[in-house]
């Protein structure tokens, strides 16, 4: 066997998981050929076994499925999968029915199928190190627990205690998996697991599942008991709510939970197989496996960041602003032991920046996930200042003022001198090109641009702008640092709008156009959450600002003017011009109490009035006389122009080489401006369809609703040579 090491030693049958040339245990081909032939051999062996270790002898337990294999896998392959996850199973009973003690030694993660691989355990012993990480994170790839996590984990927590791990993949520690009742003991390294493993199987000489029992009882009780009867039956309604029906994975879960719940454990294990065959050969598990593994994967591990460069950790940051912006990078740098200098032009303004952290971690110790000593020190990182002199030593100055480009020049002169030998700095900017920002440094070299996304400490992504002269080490410092904050970075090449900002800008400036065509606001809003989006565009565009997009557009006239050129607005630029210079209606900030819904108190919205909890925003009534037309739509033109007119703007971003990666552009897409996660990413979203497919419904669009449906030459090409190969 190439994947286990099978060995028998006095009554002890040791089965030692170790996949050659890999770094982690996974359910590859081979390794599911050897655990056939390893159940085969344990049968041979059954008189002379009194008991059997499952170890690792990687620095983790078990990494779960081969994802790759998966990737490979079309929807006729559901019957050969079915069939494989079957044989598995065979093999996981074969253990765990042989009537001696089975324990598993965890010294490490163990995730997916690897956690179901533990399962097999009549006991769990792991290594109670708070940083080890178990459980099922299936759904999150669009995939479910089918290797018995569903059945396993509902027989032992119960339909309602199960849902966290199983439906929602939350993990757990090894202590809290102590406290659920799902690890056994813990010891305080791996060195102490074999000696504990032993003492279990020599107290334990006879040993079954709990389902096995003849008085076994479901924790919490079956479907027919009448608290988990109403839970299921409101269950499905909430479940559609939250996924639009645009997620399989969940409710296959859910389906094989109740379902399986009230069948035997046999029964209920191939009701799991058919579930996860299902699942596993359809589009949206490739799409959200390439994309939320192997993606984020190739980002964490920095194929964005420049080679040769040896990693740096910041000591000391400065931020110029703060406002929202300024006060969120400030807590987000304050959480992570970064002494961070907060400057605004006065000290009450750094203060009130500085109060938002305090007010953050205030709702933290409230809700018992931070102490008064962790709240202490967090906020003892932050000094606000109204004084450049407090700047002095900084390794990075990050400024997070207005968007207007004297201002950040202004005070990127002013800081700048106060920078550490070798600092660098950053402009926090989210469309202004970096290229011109940098003319106000005296080391444009030196210069990045860092976009934080808002609310800083709710937004993972980070988006790092490389200039035209910024140089790899000031490109691989802002890297470091985005990740020392636990953020994702993608880098991207300057350019107006950089990526998220100008992909976000066709979303919303696409819901714009179709209310300028006469398309009913609530449609436009329903048709874009349907499509997948978080929020309808309308609805962004007043929580962003109305009137800054008309900054924006403002600013990018008097650019264009000054290189001799002219810029011709959009359809939706010139509709949300119109709502802020004619109609009065500057965005939700804008919003004041009492507001007659005549303008000048929202913007597509109204907004209940400061401190009424109870009221919600509604669209404002004047939208429909002003702009509503008894026009035929077609709701499903109307979500693939949100899909299509983002992906195809992100597929202009690689032709122009604002992107260079598929992962940046996918990761971007989906934590940057809400790309709905079941595509996969604006990327893979094409490449899940298929180019000729794309470009065919590519062209129908752009016929009908304008040229920003159009993919030219060099867009086709680009992603004909980005495109992943499985």
């Amino acid at each position: 066997m190439k994947t286990i090491q099978y060995s028998l030693d006095a009554g002890i049958a040791t089965l030692s998981f170790d996949e050659p040339d890999s770094l982690v245990n996974t359910m590859c081909a081979q390794w599911q050929t050897d655990m056939t032939d390893v159940a085969a051999r344990v049968l041979q062996d059954k008189a002379a076994i009194k008991g059997i270790i499952l170890a690792s002898n990687k620095t983790t337990f078990f990494a779960g499925a081969d994802l790759k294999a998966t990737m490979r896998m079309q929807p006729g392959d559901a019957g050969r999968a079915y069939a494989e996850i079957e044989q598995l199973k065979k093999n996981f009973r074969t253990l765990e029915t042989l009537g001696v003690p089975v324990v598993s030694c965890i010294n490490g993660a163990a995730l997916g199928g690897g956690w179901e691989l533990a399962l097999v355990g009549h006991c769990r012993i792991a290594v109670d190190n708070p940083k080890i990480q178990l459980g099922l994170p299936e759904i999150t790839l669009g995939l479910i627990p089918g290797a018995t996590g569903i059945t396993k984990m509902t027989r032992l927590l119960g339909l309602l205690g199960a849902q966290p791990y199983v439906l929602e993949s939350k993990l757990f520690s090894p202590a809290e998996g102590l406290a659920l009742g799902l690890i056994h003991e813990l010891v305080a390294d791996a060195g102490q697991l074999r000696e504990r493993a032993l003492a279990w199987i020599a107290a334990h000489p006879q040993s079954t599942q709990p389902w096995d029992s003849k008085d076994y009882k479901m924790p919490g009780g079956t479907p027919s008991h009448p608290e988990i009867s109403a839970a299921l039956t409101v269950a499905p309604a909430l479940l559609a709510q939250k996924t639009r029906g645009l997620y399989p994975a969940p409710e296959a879960a859910l389906c094989a939970m109740a379902e399986g719940a009230q069948v035997d454990y046999d029964t209920a294990l191939r009701i799991e197989s058919r579930y996860l065959a299902k699942v596993m050969s359809g589009q949206v598990a490739k799409n959200m496996i390439n994309t939320f593994f192997f993606n984020m994967n190739a980002v964490k591990s920095g194929q964005s960041r420049p080679a040769g460069v040896p990693k740096f950790k910041l000591q000391k940051v400065g931020i110029l602003g703060a406002g929202m912006m300024g006060a969120g990078i400030a807590y987000a740098q304050a959480a992570r032991g970064i002494a961070t200098v907060l400057k605004d032009v006065t000290l009450d303004k750094a203060n009130a920046g500085k109060a938002w952290s305090a007010r953050l971690t205030q709702a933290q110790l409230d809700k018992g996930r931070m102490t008064e000593a962790a709240q202490k020190a967090l906020l003892a990182h932050i000094l606000p200042t109204d004084s450049a002199m407090d700047l002095e030593g900084c390794e990075l100055i990050i400024e997070a003022v207005f968007e207007r480009r004297e201002l950040k020049a202004e005070v990127t002169r002013e800081a700048q001198s106060h920078l550490a030998p070798g600092g660098f700095f950053a402009s926090n900017t989210s469309t202004l090109p970096i290229a011109g920002l940098a003319a106000a440094s005296n080391n444009p070299q030196k210069f990045i641009g860092i976009h934080f996304f808002s609310p800083v400490d709710k937004m993972q992504l980070v988006e790092i702008i490389r200039g035209a002269q910024t140089d790899n080490e000031t490109v691989a410092r802002a890297f470091d640092y985005v990740q020392a904050l636990g953020k994702i970075p993608i880098v991207v090449t300057d350019a107006r709008g950089f990526y998220t900002s100008r992909t976000f800008g066709t979303f919303v400036m696409e819901g714009a156009a179709m209310l300028g065509e006469g398309i009913p606001a609530p449609v436009i809003e329903q048709a874009a959450m349907q499509a997948g989006m978080p929020v309808g565009p309308l609805a962004v565009l007043d929580e962003v600002s109305l009137a800054l997009s008309v900054h924006v557009l403002d600013q990018t006239r008097a650019d264009f003017d000054a290189l001799g050129k002219t810029y011709t607005a959009t359809p939706g630029e010139l509709l949300v011009e119109r709502m802020v210079k004619e109609l009065g209606r500057s965005g939700r900030a804008a919003a004041t109490a009492g507001d007659s819904g005549s303008g000048g108190g929202g913007g597509f919205y109204n907004y209940p009035a400061a401190g009424n909890s109870l009221d919600k925003k509604t669209l404002w009534p004047q939208l429909k006389p002003l702009f509503e037309k008894p026009a035929p739509y077609d709701l499903n033109d109307l979500k693939d122009r949100f899909l299509y007119r983002q992906a195809i703007e992100t597929t202009r971003c690689l032709s122009e080489g604002v992107l260079t990666s598929v992962h940046d552009a996918n990761i971007g897409s989906i934590f940057g401006i809400g790309f709905p996660a079941w595509t996969g990413g604006a990327l893979q979203f094409i490449y899940a369809m298929g180019m000729d497919a794309f470009c065919a419904r590519s062209k129908v669009l752009a016929q009908r609703f304008g040229a920003g449906f159009l993919l030219d030459d060099a867009a086709i090409a680009a992603l004909t040579k980005h495109q992943p190969v499985w």
